[in-house]
């Protein structure tokens, strides 16, 4: 049986050979004379194939940073892992792209936090859940191709190459690629903090080390120079690894060129906290800020960082779900107009993880900046999207890196600057996201005493006895359970749906919910779920991947073939999706940075937003909203029973809809 991708290496075979006539090529430097450094080559638009991989030199270096996180007196250093063409020794000047991660030497077994509370304070309740081999965003790194904690073996050779596809494919074409372990983990000092602003100056070393503005040793300890470099890099990476780069972006560090953030965290808040409540990303009920440090924690000293994780523990705060000081650190959104460097953008529309509003928020938070952008959007999961679309992302990636690493002037910044995959698969390319057109329309939540469900409509339908009540189960029964059968959704939660559609109607954005409701008993949170209703073929987020088409598109070395499994969507026929959840402390109705009491069976107006999504519902089909109060797979899970009932005369969702409320009439 072939190894799963997630395991496997990205492999590599050779792709291609410089064009032998000189009438073909274009050089990025003047043409050589016999005695002149070698030079890149670029045709078409594109640094091609000049530079032997399996010649590679390896090198490392353990670069200062600003900080002393573990609090020895000595400055935290990092270390960064780089293979460069044979040719930077000769005279050819470099730029480089980064890989930061925390993961590079691996994992600890961590343990969650419990969510299952018998009381109403989660601070007292201990860590004590199950135990695991991977964090979310550990998890990540294996499906996405990066997970292989190893670095190249010592010194250079035909057997030297990272895990990934950046060194087989850019090396070639002239680019230094490296590895940086981030701070406490592998071979760089420092602690782990899950975001905290010590992590951004250990990523921001590297880029200052490459430009000259910090120093760095070799494992002799003498100090050594990047006189390869020409002062570019980009950063780049997949969930945790494509975090490090925003959060070095926020510096404006003079040298980081661009940055290319895949399934990344915008602000760290969002991701394990959301609208006041305490909410796990999907799949890791329980894990937390000081989990994932505790799991990246792998530096060779493992008790200096203890009084550091154990400070994450008390301050994270999962007795309240408050925005504090605390996360305030870990956003990066606040620093948004500092950075200098080009965003591309890439996210997965099912990703339940690092969900699809940390790309869409940094989008936002450009807008109207200096800041050039680029954003794909597809329908897969945590993924590492090359699976789907190998040839037109390295296109992609290569003429965008070319651009602004080499200054090659190759129209990448004037083609459309968003790619969106649809619900059926095809590719569409647009100015911006949401898309001109789209506006918000407002549906009512109409009481149906006749039936099961209540209506949706663009019109309200007041009735003199407007409240609808359910009864909290979430502590045993997911928002899936109980969709189980959406027509007939019982006493644990209240659905709406509206009638079949005459035309296909796109969402492109955030749905908001707005409702006043009373509750009584032990659960804080509401929980809504936009639901799109009617039978189809449909993505799961998941792949399936194919060893019969394997695609391979670089220079190999022996070990390392340079190929991947082609992957396609994995679907499944069902007759209801969710489509995008949204999550809310009612005690935090009024700001997400302090709580405010809740009377039993008092009415408040609460509102929230559900996550950004980008979807088609197609003719024939309904748009449905669920309410329901514990979400099983994501918030904390209070004793179950409590009493939620809803005023339908005054709730509403507001969807954002390409070509407005003419959609849906």
């Amino acid at each position: 049986m072939p190894p799963s991708p997630g395991n496997a290496r990205f492999l590599l075979t050779r792709a291609g050979a410089v064009a032998a006539s000189a009438l073909m090529a274009v050089t990025v430097l003047t043409a050589p004379a016999a005695a002149d450094p070698p030079s890149l080559v670029v045709e078409d638009g594109r640094t091609q194939v000049a530079f032997e991989f399996a010649d590679a030199i390896y090198q490392e270096v353990d670069i200062r940073t600003e900080a002393d996180s573990d609090g020895d007196g000595e400055l935290d250093t990092v270390r960064m892992r780089i293979l460069r063409p044979k040719e930077s020794d000769a005279g050819l000047e470099v730029a480089t792209i980064i890989e930061p991660s925390p993961y590079w030497a691996g994992g600890n077994p961590v343990a969650n936090h419990d969510v299952d509370l018998d009381t109403d304070e989660a601070g007292t309740v201990p860590r004590g859940g199950p135990r695991a081999d991977e964090t979310a965003l550990g998890a990540a790194l294996d499906p996405a191709g990066t997970g292989d904690p190893g670095a190249a073996a010592e010194g250079a050779g035909p057997n030297t190459s990272f895990s990934g596809y950046y060194d087989n494919y850019f090396l070639p074409r002239g680019y230094a690629v490296a590895q940086l372990d981030s701070l406490g983990s592998g071979d760089s000092t420092g602690c782990p903090t899950s975001g905290a602003h010590n992590e951004t100056l250990g990523a921001k070393a590297a880029v200052e080390w490459l430009t000259g503005d910090t120093v760095g040793w070799d494992a002799d300890g003498e100090e050594v120079t990047a006189d390869w470099s020409n002062g570019a890099a980009a950063m780049t990476g997949i969930s945790y690894n494509g975090t490090l780069p925003t959060a070095a972006a926020t510096t404006g560090v003079e040298g980081l060129k661009t940055i290319v953030p895949q399934a990344a965290i915008s602000s760290w808040y969002g991701y394990y906290r959301e609208g006041g409540a305490v909410r796990a990303p999907g799949g890791y009920q329980g894990e937390d800020a000081d989990v994932l440090a505790e799991y990246v924690y792998t530096r060779d000293d493992d008790e200096i960082c203890r009084p550091v994780i154990d400070a994450l523990t008390e301050e994270q705060d999962r007795v309240s779900g408050d925005y504090t000081e605390f996360w305030d650190e870990r956003n990066y959104l606040e620093d948004a107009d500092e950075i200098r460097a080009s965003v591309f953008l890439v996210h997965g529309l099912n990703d339940d993880n690092v969900m699809p509003g940390q790309a869409a928020d940094l989008w936002a938070a450009l807008e109207g900046s200096d800041v050039p952008r680029k954003l794909w959007l597809h329908q897969g999961a945590h993924i590492n999207q090359l699976y789907l679309r190998a040839d037109p992302w390295l296109d992609q990636l290569h003429g965008w890196f070319d651009h602004w690493l080499y200054e090659v002037d190759n129209g990448i910044t004037d083609e459309p600057a968003v790619d969106v995959e649809g619900t059926d698969g095809t590719w569409t390319t647009q100015a911006d996201w949401p898309g001109e057109g789209t506006a918000p329309v407002k549906l009512h939540m109409n009481p149906d005493p006749d039936a099961a469900t209540g209506g949706l409509a663009p019109r309200p339908r007041p009735v003199r006895e407007g409240a609808e009540s359910f009864t909290d189960q979430g502590r045993t029964l997911s928002p899936q359970d109980l969709l189980a059968d959406p027509d007939s959704p019982g006493s644990t939660s209240l659905v709406y749906v509206s009638e079949e559609l005459e035309q296909d109607v796109r969402l492109s954005g955030s749905a908001r919910v707005s409702l006043r409701a009373a509750m009584d008993g032990p659960s804080p949170f509401l929980t809504a779920a936009l639901v799109d209703l009617g039978t189809a073929e449909r993505p799961t987020g998941r792949l399936r991947y194919d060893f019969d088409d394997m695609n391979c598109y670089g220079e190999s070395v022996p070990g390392d073939e340079g190929c991947i499994p082609t992957g396609h969507h994995v679907t499944e026929e069902a007759d209801h999706a969710i489509i995008a959840r949204g999550w809310l402390d009612a005690r935090n109705r009024t700001s997400q940075e302090r709580q405010r009491p809740v009377v039993s069976g008092q009415y408040y107006r609460y509102r929230w937003d559900l996550q950004p999504g980008d979807h088609v519902f197609p003719a024939g089909h309904r748009i449905g909203i669920m309410v329901v109060s514990t979400d099983h797979e994501h918030t904390l899970r209070y004793p179950a029973g409590t009493e939620v009932s809803v005023d339908t005369n005054s709730a509403h969702v507001t969807l954002p809809v390409a070509e407005g409320r003419d959609a849906l009439d």
